[in-house]
């Protein structure tokens, strides 16, 4: 890690310290606002309170309380698909028993580390940022916020940091399946899971096949009198343990902090050696895979057709089963799967391609998400409306051509917090230096001749092809190249140089020249 700021950069931060330069009477006006109080939110925000604690900080968060997807998701079972170890925030490690750990367990723990770190205080609750638009003549971000009660507010900011994810809130995908309004039972997303839902006795299909999907089956089996998981096509699946035994050991016999460390450490490295593996012997990771999974099938029951994907494991992401629950469903008699495709709903149930009915009195569609950019807000340069899709991501976090801005995205091959933290990391150090050389404005344009960018990605999953031209196009070379690679970005995000001859840092506002310059 990079030592932390001095006592001469919090001066540095003093100097430039840009909620003295007020644009508007009207606004509300910070050096940094971050957007989204998940994950991705309360990272930022600690990180920023550790390196620059003389900066001005607020996150506007749209819900009514912190924790993002695991304040949002509440559908039977939901569950963490990566390891806690590294699923939890390199500042307070997770100290849960369960490697693969509940929804409600996830969600007081990021309640219990806001609290810890005072991260609440600087929340605003039930407010999304509909607008924002850099003004280059201020070195500024103005943000139009809509608020819950339907009055708005002018926000501005020095930096804009998404912490938003990249999927709607308010519906997730729902593909038109004809007979809908023909079918007599309930049929539910997901994504808005009634309260009060009771499965007991219900005949339920879930039409789905990704980590929704494998997390819902064996919850609602367990009350359910039938489940049916319908796909259209197969997934990589594999168990995992709930509780990783060496991990506890090492937690049990090493001082905690340092129990932790290594404990997150080990499976980072675990996870990227799998996922190289992967990627360099596909065909024998796919024969490890199947294998494993034909042992935990019931007897006389193959991994094809439901278990062998079309495709290589991780171009899409591996499915992961917690202590094998769903197989043991499966074994149990009270789930099964088929791969078919929906023709049309009746009334009393799925009709399928083959020509088979699934008779049912519950649908859920675990049928993906659908991706949104920054939280739908539009973005503008001086004017001119900033396309996601058309810009290249630098350093795998900001967006080409747009100044002091930042996008979380975590990974998709490993824990989304291994990477939000990094970004966090790697965004204190742009802020260090932007301070230290004298400039208000950060920025990575796009260079005379162009960049090079990646035409198809190996990474496949159906709500990423479906929201391919939305979002930021990924370069073939460093720093444009997103390398989904824990190590690699742990250098080149904590240690690599910031002198990039990319990576720009100007002097923009008029206020700020004539500071600089007194």
């Amino acid at each position: 890690m990079t030592t932390p700021s001095t006592g001469n950069d919090r001066t540095l931060d003093d100097r430039f310290a840009y909620d003295r330069i007020m644009v508007d009477d009207r606004s509300r006006s910070v050096d940094v606002l971050i957007v989204g109080a998940g994950i991705s939110g309360l990272s930022a925000a600690w990180h920023l309170r550790r390196y620059h604690p003389s900066l001005t900080v607020s996150i506007v968060e749209r819900r009514h309380r912190i924790g993002g997807t695991w304040d949002l998701f509440r559908y039977p079972g939901i569950r963490s698909d990566s390891d806690m170890e590294t699923f939890g925030f390199s500042f307070r490690p997770w100290q849960g028993t369960d490697s693969i750990a509940q929804g409600a367990d996830i969600q007081a723990y990021l309640e219990r580390t806001a609290a810890e770190f005072e991260l609440d205080d600087l929340i605003e609750f039930g407010r999304s940022v509909t607008a924002a638009e850099f003004v280059s003549d201020e070195a500024r971000w103005l943000i139009d916020v809509e608020c819950e009660d339907g009055t708005s507010e002018r926000w501005s900011a020095s930096w804009l940091w998404m912490c938003s994810g990249y999927y709607r809130y308010d519906r997730g995908h729902s593909p038109d399946i004809e007979g809908l309004d023909a079918f007599a039972g309930t049929v539910i997303h997901p994504q808005h899971w009634p309260d009060g839902f009771d499965p007991t006795g219900r005949r339920i299909v879930v039409i789905g096949s990704g980590a929704t999907a494998f997390t819902l089956v064996p919850a609602l089996a367990e009350r359910a009198s039938r489940v049916t998981m319908l796909q259209r096509s197969p997934t990589f699946v594999a168990s995992v343990p709930r509780v990783n035994r060496i991990n506890s050991w090492l937690r049990r016999f090493l001082p905690s902090r340092f129990g932790a460390a290594v404990a997150r450490w080990r499976n980072a490295l675990t996870s990227s050696w799998w996922f190289r593996l992967t990627r360099r012997h596909p065909e024998r990771v796919r024969r490890l895979l199947l294998g494993r999974v034909q042992r935990e099938l019931p007897a006389g029951v193959g991994v094809e057709p439901h278990f062998s994907p079309r495709y290589d494991p991780w171009d899409q992401r591996i499915c992961a089963v917690p202590d094998g629950d769903f197989f043991a469903a499966m074994r149990a008699g009270t789930v099964e799967v088929v791969t078919d495709r929906v023709s049309l709903l009746t009334r009393d149930g799925v009709a399928l391609a083959s020509g088979r009915t699934l008779d049912c009195d519950t649908i859920v569609t675990a049928t993906g998400l659908e991706i949104q950019m920054f939280g739908g807000a539009e973005l503008r340069v001086d004017g001119r409306a900033v396309d996601p899709g058309s810009t290249v991501m630098y350093r795998g976090c900001m967006l080409s051509g747009v100044p002091n801005f930042t996008w979380t995205m975590g990974y998709v091959n490993a824990s989304w917090t291994l990477k939000a933290d990094l970004v966090a990391r790697y965004v204190c150090r742009v802020l260090t230096e932007r301070a230290h050389v004298g400039a208000d404005v950060a920025v990575a344009p796009v260079p005379a001749g162009g960049i090079a960018v990646e035409v198809d990605s190996a990474f496949s999953p159906g709500y990423l092809v479906r929201a391919k031209r939305i979002m930021p196009q990924r370069g073939l070379e460093q720093p444009w190249r997103l390398a989904e690679d824990y190590l690699l970005d742990r250098l080149m995000l904590t240690r690599g140089t910031l002198r990039d001859g990319v990576l720009r840092f100007e002097q923009r506002s008029r206020e700020f020249q004539r500071a600089v310059r007194s």
